[in-house]
């Protein structure tokens, strides 16, 4: 199990961060009888589907130190992040029953580098390096609800399915930037859209 962590971040994790994960993992599947956390068919594979698939984020995300999980839903990739490195971490969940969630792992696992933020993307204050979202909204719409947390360095790492080259493809329609595709460790049919030095097209750059 954790080696699947292990191999998408390219080292071993401590015994502490093997412990946090591993209890994670727990609350996850205890929350996911109480509300739809995940799908239950992939409960079965929960470390590589959900638990490396969020990790392979961290040695994609550069130098930078603040990162805004938008639609953090059940902590992925947001809360793995804030488990495996000293990030700073806003997760940012409208929904309440899952909000509170993620304000209960945080606690029990004495995660301090976690803030939750019960409010959509639009609401929220601040500008930070990272902005992640997994299985949320199509890349475009992600850009325009999140450029007020984004300043001139900020890399986007959205988390994308099949439709992954055409989300691509409307991207570069909307908005000006530097944009790839980085084929997904976990997941054959899925990539991570990278997006650096982005502004909006025909616009004020915002």
């Amino acid at each position: 199990m954790m080696n699947a962590v292990e191999e998408v971040v390219g080292r071993k994790v401590s015994r502490e961060t093997a412990v946090k994960l591993s209890d994670y993992a727990e609350m996850l599947l205890a929350e996911s009888d109480r509300q739809n956390l995940i799908a239950r068919s992939t409960i079965p594979d929960l470390w590589k589907r959900h638990l490396a698939d969020s990790a392979q984020l961290v040695p994609i995300a550069g130098t930078g130190r603040s990162w805004a999980d938008i639609g953090s839903g059940a902590g992925m990739p947001g809360m793995v992040v804030a488990i495996l490195s000293d990030n700073l971490v806003t997760l940012i969940e409208p929904r309440r029953l899952r909000a509170e969630f993620l304000e209960n792992v945080a606690t029990r696992l004495r995660l301090k580098n976690v803030r939750v933020v019960a409010a959509k993307a639009e609401a929220v204050s601040g500008q930070f390096d990272v902005i992640s979202a997994r299985a949320v909204a199509p890349a475009v719409d992600l850009l325009r609800i999140s450029r007020h947390l984004a300043h001139t360095g900020t890399r986007y790492l959205l988390m994308k399915g099949r439709s992954a080259q055409t989300e691509l493809e409307q991207v570069r329609r909307a908005w000006h930037g530097d944009f790839d595709l980085v084929a997904s460790r976990t997941d054959g049919e899925a990539a991570i859209l990278v997006a650096d030095h982005v502004w909006r097209r025909g616009g004020d750059g915002k």
